[in-house]
């Protein structure tokens, strides 16, 4: 079995309905769906492709961005 890696997705409620979701380790790589569990399943499917498409090229896989909080008076 190859490597497990996690990432970490944004998900988005759309004012349409649905979700929208990226990844900020990869550019450029998001999905959506009608339902949570859709849009995870999805963005899952596109991060498989995404890293397939660096294997073929020879790239590198890109370090995650660093994520925290920031709290300000509302």
């Amino acid at each position: 079995m190859a490597d497990e890696r996690e990432f970490e997705v944004i998900l988005q409620p759309e004012a349409e309905g649905g979700f929208s979701v990226s990844v900020p380790a990869l550019p450029g790589c998001a999905s959506q769906g009608d339902t949570r569990e859709e849009a995870l399943a999805n963005v899952k499917e596109a991060i498989e492709g995404y890293l397939e498409s660096l294997g073929a090229h020879g790239d590198p896989i890109p370090e995650p961005p660093q994520i925290t909080r920031v709290t300000v008076g509302a």
